[in-house]
């Protein structure tokens, strides 16, 4: 007879097993299934190729709440995060713009470029960093209704008045602009050269389905600098041994409380009798009962899919089809045997050691959109390279290299398929734009790992490869996130949560959506919350 559990989990990433490792340590028998024969979902760490581990999904860290950090003991699991050099951005006349952890020298930096840009370069990080800290408040606090007049609603709608008032008039007014705005408007407020817009625009793109002139995408770019390291907020670091690390430790978390793992067990269907869920059905013909079913697929996987339509409200169902949700991103994850040689950096310079990017202007980046609305990868993408090896030495041998590139714009479908032809033409114009500044680089890959949105989603179950599980944009953030009336993590059925990163507050390797999830599974079970709902900044 098969075990019956107190709440079963489906899907073993890093949010999922967030939820399980809080719902285990607060006493539940929990048990997580997963559809692969791993676990971590898109933050794993894999030895694709002998004797190089890759990170091949995620592959930088800066989102991941502290206070789950320490409520879970992940560095007792093995959990260390280091920051890293920052990011060169490549011209294509020889020049460069680099990030330096020092203000001084990136102040000197920015005035190779501009004087102007440099005087500016102090207010517009001073701007950005007042939005990201207040904004931080509410990453591991579960949405308030704005339609509901609950006591918990309306605390929580007080509390956010608080935090917003704080603020001051003026700067609310500016936030709220902000919201709407496109990235390219919002760094045109202060600075004038294009090297310096596209340098600072690039992470309002990643990930993202819209471009630099798109509505929004000013927001996507604070999603990115809401996170710290070691208490810097901003600040970004690799997880030594991979982002599976992160799984990992959760993992760790999740067993030292007695949960459990069954991998290679995809869920077909979530069972539902009488308006409650007892359990699911797997793909295999097993059933496995308990009373509490989470689901950490996307929204649109969790309702189109493993649940059946008429157990859903018609409106529910028409809105997880219609959810935005398009892939816009591929991966060409590399394994080189030596250092490739960049002539424009001087050798043994500290900016080797750190990401490298090849799109200089606001223009260019548009174009690669373009390119990606007609359904073609584009022939000048942006590419964030990352050297993780350079400061984790796990990822390879000594004198060996593991390199991960992130590629924007790859769309989800192109014409004649992802055919094997297709998916080698597309690593190729990585290679190739890559070799514009390194003319050494192809004679170092050992071996290419090219993973386009069709095969993320196939292998690590994202609809269409968004890596967010659903775009961060206005309509689809907060109370709005994943659609109205669901935005706290329950689902339409007793016994059924959300807890992936399409419910608040998004993606990033964060931890919060499965936190909040268990936080508020605990609160429906009357037991004490264990979770927590605030960090100090």
């Amino acid at each position: 007879m098969t075990k019956k559990y107190d709440a079963i989990v489906i899907g073993a990433g890093h949010n999922g097993l967030t939820t399980a490792a809080y719902l285990a340590k607060s006493g539940l028998d929990v048990l997580v299934v997963e559809k692969n024969d791993y676990i971590g979902g898109a933050a794993v760490s894999r030895e694709l190729h002998d004797g190089w581990i890759y990170s091949n999904c995620s592959y930088v860290c800066s989102l991941l709440r502290q206070s789950i950090h320490r409520d879970l003991n992940l560095t007792k699991h093995g959990l260390m995060i280091v920051p890293y050099m920052g990011t060169t951005n490549f011209t294509r006349n020889g020049d460069y713009l680099a990030e330096y952890p020092d203000e001084a020298m990136q102040y000197r930096e920015v005035r190779r470029h501009s004087k102007r840009d440099a005087d500016a370069m102090h207010r517009y990080y001073t701007d950005l960093m007042k939005y990201a800290k207040v904004i931080r408040h509410f990453l591991l606090r579960t949405p308030a209704d704005p339609t509901s007049f609950k006591p918990r609603d309306l605390q929580e709608m007080a509390f956010m008045a608080k935090k917003f008032m704080g603020m001051g008039e003026r700067d609310i007014y500016e936030f709220m602009r902000f919201m709407t705005m496109s990235a390219a408007d919002f760094l045109a407020e202060y600075f004038e050269n294009d090297l310096i817009k596209a340098f600072y625009a690039t992470s309002s793109i990643i990930g993202t389905a819209l471009g630099v002139y798109s509505p929004g995408t000013a927001y996507v770019l604070l999603h990115h600098v809401m996170g710290d390291v070691d208490g810097a907020v901003g600040a970004w670091g690799l997880a030594r041994g991979g982002m599976g690390s992160i799984s990992k430790a959760i993992h760790g978390a999740l067993q030292e409380h007695g949960g459990e793992v069954m991998l290679e067990a995809e869920v077909d269907t979530i069972i539902v009798k009488g308006g409650k869920t007892k359990g699911v059905a797997l793909t295999n013909g097993s059933v496995i009962e308990a009373p509490i079913v989470v689901s950490n697929l996307d929204p649109k996987r969790t309702f189109t899919k493993i649940m059946n339509k008429e157990d859903l409200p018609e409106d529910l169902y028409k809105k997880a089809k219609d959810f935005k949700i398009r892939g816009s991103s591929g991966k060409v994850n590399i394994a080189l045997k030596g250092m490739p040689d960049f002539p424009t950096l001087p050798k043994g310079h500290m900016l080797r050691n750190g990401s490298m990017q090849f799109l200089d202007s606001l223009e260019r980046m548009e174009r690669a959109y373009d390119d990606w609305k007609h359904n073609r990868w584009s022939q000048d993408p942006f590419i964030e390279m990352t050297q993780s090896s350079v400061w984790d030495p796990t990822h390879a041998a000594p004198g060996n290299y593991f390199v991960s590139c992130f590629i924007q714009y790859c769309p989800r479908e192109v014409e004649g398929g992802w055919t094997e032809e297709n998916k080698q033409a597309f690593g190729k114009t990585i290679i190739d734009q890559i070799s514009n500044y390194s003319p050494n680089f192809k004679d170092h890959i050992e071996h290419m790992e090219i993973r386009t949105p069709y095969d993320i989603e196939k292998e690590v179950g994202l609809t269409e490869g968004n890596i967010f599980q659903g775009e961060l944009t206005i309509d689809q953030l907060m109370f709005n996130r994943p659609f109205p009336g669901y935005s706290q993590y329950r689902g339409p059925v007793k016994g059924m949560y959300m807890s992936g990163s399409g419910t608040h507050p998004g993606g990033g390797v964060s931890a919060a959506c499965g936190a909040n999830a268990a936080r508020e599974i605990l609160m429906d079970l009357k037991r004490p919350n264990i979770v927590p709902e605030d960090e100090n900044d």
